[in-house]
């Protein structure tokens, strides 16, 4: 049965049977010191969490301007967090509880977009950030850096940073010439007890070293990232010299040891799990970046055999993470007896009105600005079926991309060269309607904040490309039937790492192997000449390595801005001032077997 707090307390109700526990192991009482007849003294506080809240305060989607939902229903925001948290702390006792975060704040709606860009807290006499508002109404006491913080510039994280009243840590987040910790890289909290002697608390925040590649024209030169494991080594002991009864570690980075990037840094990306087994004296990871669910999971030191108790809450304020520390007083120190972590989910509350009443005018603001109509479209587009289908929809995001681009690199040395473009489908309910297209209609058509580049690749490059792309999609014998609720996300590819090239026609033969599913591949009715040269529209996450495809990274690059690829479409659709879909749209791919269409 894995050790947690409530197993803990029916284990220790028993104490005439003189057993506790310990680390997950039963060991006799004696071994605390209660042969004397006297009892041990013991303390009990818990410490939440939440990770990856992608600027969510607000239950509300910006990007169709109504309440968040999703097919569990979920509810997302610190809003629905504080209520949350002030359900725990009547219960446990504020001054028994701590709040920590796993990082991605800053970066993800629109309304973190709006006070970073529109309205930014960069300004002269600018605004306080709502994430700043919410967090410190909150009450948190420390949260880690994620990689999304880095999305708008150092300067804005620093402001962000300045405004908070709690430290943003980041341990392996180090200054590129000195070496050192750009950011606090621990805090330390006192617990007070009943039995007089403080339980000192300490957590550690680790980031991702992904942001050296993802992040790289705002951190070249002033910043690097060594890995977490590397860099919880040399920390870990020097808080348990500096009296540390408890080591919580903060990290950006989830548990399955993968990376996205290659070979391009030499760390693990989710690496969370690695820190756990490797590096001995913590106690518990509150775990981030990966947006998944984990309740409690265990992972045992290879150095002591100790366990150590992991939790990672579902991204945006979906779910917060209790993680659960029974302490016993043992040879003149708190020594933790018992850990264990749980999730509460946020759609079981309402939304506190401190924070929606806080935030009210700055949500009301984002709310007037995504609603104003930026031109019309004659016909409706949608990605619902954009996942498996070449739709006009996502073939919009490409036309956008290519002309940008063509105009460019227009009067110079590649000018005459073709030029192609990527996209992804982001969002499975994104729409251009019919009638006024608006500004949250554009921006849920793409996101995130990348920009765009231009990369000069070859044919067998692109061929490359694309086979590595249609991974996504589940082999399928000819013969079986396709349900297309399991067709795609093969691998736990997310929908963001599937890639569609325009300018070429190809078919994905989902019933071969990957490696050898592009075929009919061809440019201007011909098949592909290997070493011909096409410039390639392509966004700066997977120009920098985002999502592992071959060749991109290392390609000649010849050109780039620093404008959101989303700015672009929506300057784009004001300029035409109406979107003819029929004027663009093209099948470019299709998924066959055998040489059959699937659709």
């Amino acid at each position: 049965m894995p050790l947690n707090r409530r197993t803990f307390l029916g284990t220790s109700a028993a104490a005439g049977a003189g057993v506790a526990m310990a680390g997950g192991v039963a060991v006799p009482a004696e071994a605390h010191g209660r042969g004397h007849g006297r009892p041990p003294k013991r303390y009990s506080f818990t410490v939440m969490g939440t990770t990856d809240l992608h600027g969510n305060v607000f239950n509300w989607d910006y990007f169709t301007d109504k309440e968040f939902d999703d097919k569990a229903h979920n509810d997302v925001g610190l809003a629905k967090i504080s209520t949350l948290v002030e359900q725990v702390r009547a219960e446990k006792g504020r001054h028994n509880t701590l709040m920590i975060d796993a990082g991605d704040t800053i970066q993800g709606t629109q309304l973190s977009y709006y006070y970073a860009k529109i309205d930014p807290i960069t300004a002269k006499r600018g605004p306080v950030h709502p994430m700043a508002q919410a967090m410190n109404a909150i009450g948190y006491d420390a949260a880690a850096l994620g990689n999304h913080e880095f999305n708008y510039g150092i300067p804005v994280l620093r402001k962000f940073e300045e405004q908070c009243d709690f430290p943003l840590l980041g341990a392996n987040a180090l200054d590129a010439k000195t070496l050192r910790p750009a950011f606090a890289p621990y805090v330390i909290k006192r617990m007070r007890t009943p039995h007089g002697p403080d339980v000192k608390v300490a957590i550690l925040g680790l980031t991702n070293p992904g942001i050296a590649i993802w992040d790289k024209a705002n951190v070249s030169g002033k910043m690097v990232f060594p890995g977490l494991a590397e860099q919880a080594a040399k920390f870990v002991p020097r808080l348990r010299s500096m009296g540390a009864d408890v080591v919580i570690v903060s990290a950006h980075s989830g548990t399955s040891g993968t990376s996205s990037y290659g070979d391009q840094v030499p760390y693990v990306e989710n690496a969370a799990a690695l820190v756990a087994e490797q590096v001995p004296g913590i106690d518990a990871i509150l775990v981030g970046h990966a947006h998944l669910e984990i309740p409690e999971y265990f992972v045992e030191n290879k150095e002591t055999g100790n366990k150590v108790v992991l939790s990672e809450p579902l991204k945006w304020g979906q779910r917060l993470t209790l993680f659960d520390f029974d302490l016993v007083w043992e040879k003149g120190r708190w020594v933790v007896e018992g850990a264990g972590s749980q999730v509460l989910n946020s759609n079981a509350v309402a939304e506190d009105p401190k924070i929606t009443g806080l935030l009210a005018d700055e949500h009301k603001k984002v709310v007037a600005y995504v609603n104003q109509v930026i031109g019309t479209s004659t016909v409706s587009m949608t990605t619902a079926e954009a996942a498996w289908k070449d739709e006009p929809i996502i073939d919009l995001i490409n036309v956008v991309q290519a002309e940008t681009v063509k105009a460019a690199l227009a009067g110079g040395e590649y000018a005459p060269l073709p030029v192609l473009s990527q996209a992804s489908c982001f969002s499975r309910t994104a729409q251009i309607p019919a009638g006024d297209v608006t500004i949250k209609d554009a921006a849920g058509l793409y996101p995130f904040e990348n920009t765009l580049e231009a990369r000069l690749l070859t044919g067998a490059q692109l061929k490359d490309y694309l086979e590595f792309s249609a991974r996504y999609y589940v082999q399928t014998a000819a013969d079986a039937p396709v349900d297309t609720a399991k067709l795609t996300n093969a691998g736990n590819t997310p929908d963001y790492n599937y890639d569609a090239v325009s300018g070429l026609t190809y078919d994905i033969d989902i019933a071969k192997p990957n490696g050898s599913r592009i075929v009919n591949l061809s440019f201007e009715g011909r098949a592909i000449d290997p070493a011909a040269q096409f410039v390639l529209a392509v966004n700066n996450y997977r120009a920098s390595g985002g999502g592992n495809f071959p060749h991109v990274p290392g390609a000649k690059q010849l050109w780039a801005n620093s404008e959101e690829i989303r700015n672009t479409i929506i300057a784009w659709v004001q300029a035409k001032g109406s979107v003819d879909g029929t004027q663009f749209a093209s099948v470019d791919w299709r998924l066959t077997r055998d040489g059959k269409p699937v659709f």
